[in-house]
């Protein structure tokens, strides 16, 4: 009988949970790792060889959009997975109380990878996203129902991790942060964090940011100008600032129009890395500027940030916004995910959400996929 079921040998085995950056195989068993150590017994297991290539726990991206067939802003989990190599996708709100059960039984469950989920706010979920039709789901409070979305909340605490609201001229229109306190309100109640979405003001950035507790999320973090988190002179805003001190948690959510070089520069450059960096894929930002996770991870390959801060803003980070700490992580006895990259020395063009370019010399590729302890794909 084999000692493992599978193991990955000679890669560059990079995990910020346990500050490890070392070449050792990575031996699964059970659906769980099992050890990580160098030259493990072979006896019988599926070897894959990775030397060359960067062994990190299973990528989570903590935003995206995958009720794929449900609602017009979805894409396939499936086919977003075997492109860029996460094995959590955090579903972000595409689904409200009314069409969470749908969502949940034909999407979720049959995918081998995992997908969790903030559950919107709005009853109907986010379900007018695309190049034709676009109404924002906090606009109306006849959408907006406390006890309807608290009870579906309540019923699928298996699964969600959160609730989401959508702020801003775009996505609550009239409403401003009323969305977002009702939101709260709610969210005290299930005893769950918020993730939250400011696009242009009104509410100003202060009003919002001024609302958010420990361990709720401000997604698209790094968004240009308005409601950018630093000035035009590069300086972090106070309130950016204070809310970090207070501990929630920065997200970039990178989506069509929700990242800039010059202001991730900035702050990068005052010392404030993101916690989570995340694509925001939906049906229009998977053709670009976003692409994927893998791209957008990239950016920061780009913009100067140390590889082992990227791979934890893309595993440590998420998993502690998430309250999963058996994710995001290779050490023994956790869930046996994993993903394999390559480190692509070539010249690579990206884009930010407002079309400026820049060109790096760096990129990162996928190679492979473990789930549950099974190699799962090959790219």
């Amino acid at each position: 009988m084999s000692t493992y079921d599978l193991i990955l040998s000679g890669g560059r085995v990079m995990d910020p949970s346990q500050d490890l950056d070392t070449v050792a195989d990575v031996a699964f068993s059970g659906g769980k790792v099992a050890a990580i150590g160098p030259d493990l017994p072979r006896d019988g297991a599926d070897v894959r060889d990775v030397s060359g290539k960067l062994v990190t726990p299973g990528l989570i991206d903590l935003h995206t959009h995958v009720y794929w067939g449900g609602t017009s802003i979805g894409v396939d989990p499936t086919d977003y997975a075997k492109r860029c190599g996460t094995t959590t996708m955090i579903d972000a709100g595409t689904a409200g109380a009314g069409n969470f059960a749908g969502f949940r039984k034909h999407v979720i469950e049959p995918c081998d990878a995992r997908i969790l989920a903030y559950l919107n706010v709005s009853f109907a979920g986010i379900f007018a996203f695309s190049d034709t039709v676009m109404v924002g789901e906090s606009e109306d409070v006849r959408m907006l129902h406390p006890r309807a979305c608290l009870h579906v909340a309540n019923l699928n605490k298996d699964l969600l991790v959160g609730l989401k609201v959508r702020v801003g001229a775009r996505a609550s229109g009239s409403m401003g942060y009323q969305p977002l306190d009702i939101a709260i309100e709610v969210a005290e109640e299930a005893e769950l964090p918020v993730m939250c979405h400011l696009d242009w003001p009104p509410p100003s950035r202060r009003d919002v940011v001024s609302r958010l507790r420990p361990g709720d999320v401000l997604t698209h973090c790094f968004r240009p100008f308005p409601a950018a988190p630093a000035r035009g002179d590069g300086r972090v805003r106070e309130e950016i600032l204070e809310a970090r001190e207070r501990g929630v948690i920065f997200d970039i959510g990178h989506g069509m129009g929700s990242f800039g070089f010059d202001t991730a520069a900035a702050m990068l450059d005052a010392g404030f890395l993101p916690d989570a960096i995340s694509s925001d894929v939906h049906s229009l930002s998977i053709h670009g500027p976003a692409y994927d996770q893998l791209v957008t991870l990239s950016k920061f390959l780009l913009l100067g940030m140390e590889l082992k801060d990227i791979i934890a803003a893309s595993t440590t980070g998420p998993a502690r916004a998430i309250r999963r700490p058996d994710l995001g992580t290779l050490a023994p006895g956790s869930i046996g995910d994993a993903t394999i990259m390559d480190l692509v020395d070539s010249r690579v063009e990206f884009k930010d959400s407002l079309g400026v370019t820049k060109t790096g010399n760096k990129s990162l590729g996928l190679s492979g996929v473990v789930i549950g302890g099974k190699w799962w794909h090959e790219a």
